[in-house]
């Protein structure tokens, strides 16, 4: 079942150390802490997918933060960048709370999941291509098991980096025509998941109001309808 395979992949994601660079980093910072957060007891290893293993929707972020999830272990939980996109996914119906503060606070998704390009937090939240490159059998792995309708891309990387995927197996020939904007919307050849785009709810785009609650509403208001359609049609078909 997907669950059991989901689970045996979320332990091979949390002993991973193949990148020289990021190992170092996310343990220094789970051992120096930021005085905020001095009573924790950090993850301090990489962060497997979060969600409904029957998700319609897989969302694909960028990367852990360094006292976010790289200290709660869990995706977007701890830092402003969580409260932001749970609030959203509870408005939306994705979510059974808006706030996710930590592995152990009761938070569900119903019909979503949250993983991300890159599974360790890196230096100035900035991967390196080969980072991004070795993380990406995992992410390629959980869309096989999870089979979802949707994806949302947040922000640039993470969109070019689900189509780098898409190329590498044959899927499409280039990145050419799904250029990143807030709000956009692909149909993929060959069945494939319908994509969705939207800037990456950090705090430097939330705080300037580069992204607000009413634009990423819009999007997720997308999504939703989206997925109605889908099992709209489905119930015709079956008819």
């Amino acid at each position: 079942m997907p669950k059991d395979e989901l689970t045996i992949l979320e332990r091979e994601i949390t002993n991973c150390r193949k990148c020289p660079r990021l190992v170092p980093y996310r343990e220094e910072v789970a051992r120096t802490k930021r005085r905020a957060y001095r009573d924790w007891t950090y993850w301090g290893k990489p962060v497997p997918a979060f969600g409904d293993p029957k998700a319609d929707l897989v969302i694909i972020g960028l990367a852990p933060a360094a006292h976010g999830a790289n200290r709660t272990g869990r995706m977007f939980t701890g830092d402003c960048s969580g409260d932001f996109l749970y609030e959203q996914l509870y408005r939306a119906g994705f979510s059974n709370q808006p706030q996710s503060k930590r592995a152990d606070d009761g938070l569900v998704l119903k019909g979503a999941l949250i993983s991300a390009a890159i599974r360790c937090a890196p230096p100035a939240n900035k991967p390196l291509p080969e980072e991004i490159r070795n993380c990406l059998p995992y992410l390629e792995r959980e869309l096989e098991l999870i089979r979802p309708q949707a994806i949302l891309a947040l922000g640039g990387i993470a969109l070019n980096t689900y189509l780098d995927l898409l190329k590498q197996k044959g899927l499409i020939r280039s990145r050419a025509g799904y250029k990143f904007a807030h709000g956009a919307s692909f149909s993929l050849p060959g069945g494939l998941p319908r994509l969705f785009a939207a800037y990456h709810p950090s705090q430097q785009n939330t705080q300037t109001g580069r992204l607000t609650p009413a634009m990423f509403a819009r999007v997720m208001r997308a999504i939703r309808k989206f997925l109605e359609n889908q099992k709209g049609d489905v119930g015709k078909e079956s008819s």
